[in-house]
């Protein structure tokens, strides 16, 4: 019947064929044409619209932050399912939006889909880069973490976490809280990443800015040890230069954790998270796999992006920090306040006052 209607489609039989072919295909819905009516479509066919569409499109581009190897096996996962091709560029966040940036302001439509740290994104959003999509799984993911204004929805947490190396701290000195870490024991034992101003900026608003900021005051006056990097600072946990660090990821000293190093891991409460998200192109050459791939982030996605590590934003996926008292960073926020966040990081943290 299908040979018939793109061959030698008679014209008495044209309508009532077409019209059966649509009832087996999909319901009868609006024509998508424009990377808006696709992302924004929420029809009872969508899901079988949006595969079809999808494979007919055959390939997406990503740009992301996320690490390669992790990359590599999440984005074969999704082609395995589907049969599309993620072509796929890694980078720092902060060059993702240099790219994306440069490539828009250029006129050239080469990106599809961005996954990366929630600040670039809402930069993006800024830039007005981003089309807002619907998905049906946003009902699942921690409501915190989804911005205000939904241009993009966050795939996954990178939370502050603290680290500490088994051979150097004893059990019965492991921190129960943040005020703990203020007694004279931990002088000259305590690491922290060079750049974490929107960890200080998160911790200080969730404990009343006024406290947050006399907090750090005295938790500079323990000698904290300053490294550049947070996997840098997970290595020094590791081999014990840095008896305890303050803010490292949760996925990458796990990681080195099931690898057999002598680290293990906690967040004092509240942990402190920043989201990653993905945000669809506005102009997106490939929209309907974008879009697919998208879902796929948010939904099967979780269950690996936990098998790698990472802290999954979909409450259907239960974790180890669903049982903690979390507080989300606000990208918008952080933005908004960096000037005065970073300002306080260099006085307090960086270069105190004696």
């Amino acid at each position: 019947m299908k040979s018939l209607i793109k061959g030698k489609c008679l014209r008495w039989l044209c309508v009532p064929l077409a019209a059966f072919s649509v009832g087996v295909v999909h319901a009868a819905g609006p024509q998508l044409k424009t990377v808006k009516e696709i992302a924004l479509y929420q029809g009872p066919d969508r899901d079988q619209r949006l595969l079809s569409a999808a494979r007919q499109d055959g390939t997406l581009t990503l740009y992301t932050s996320m690490n390669i190897e992790d990359l590599k096996k999440l984005a074969g996962a999704f082609e395995k399912k589907y049969g599309i091709k993620v072509n796929a560029w890694r980078a720092s966040s902060e060059k993702v939006l240099q790219k994306v940036t440069a490539e828009h302001n250029a006129g050239k439509q080469t990106w599809d889909i961005v996954e990366s740290n929630g600040p670039e994104l809402e930069s993006m959003v800024r830039e007005k880069l981003a089309q807002r999509f619907y998905s049906p799984h946003k009902k699942d993911l921690i409501q915190e973490a989804i911005p205000k204004h939904q241009e993009y929805l966050p795939t996954r947490l990178n939370v502050f976490v603290q680290a500490y190396n088994k051979n150097k701290v004893k059990p019965d000195e492991v921190p129960k809280t943040y005020q703990d870490l203020l007694d004279p024991r931990w002088k000259g034992r305590l690491g922290i990443e060079l750049e974490d101003a929107d960890w200080m900026a998160g911790l200080a608003k969730a404990m009343g800015e006024k406290e947050g900021i006399a907090y750090f005051k005295k938790l500079s006056g323990q000698n904290l040890s300053k490294r550049k990097g947070h996997a840098l600072l997970s290595q020094m946990v590791v081999s014990g230069e840095v008896p305890f660090a303050l803010t490292v990821y949760g996925y990458k000293i796990e990681q080195f954790k099931q690898e057999g190093a002598p680290v293990e891991w906690l967040p004092l409460q509240p942990a402190i998270a920043r989201p990653n998200g993905v945000i669809l192109y506005k102009n997106a050459p490939h929209p309907n796999a974008a879009l697919l791939f998208a879902d796929f982030l948010l939904s099967d996605a979780q269950k690996l992006l936990l098998e790698l590590s990472h802290v999954p934003v979909n409450l259907k996926v239960e974790t180890k920090l669903n049982k903690f008292k979390m507080y989300v960073i606000d990208p918008a926020v952080i933005i908004d306040e960096w000037d005065k966040w970073s300002r306080l990081w260099n006085e307090v943290i960086i270069n105190p006052v004696k």
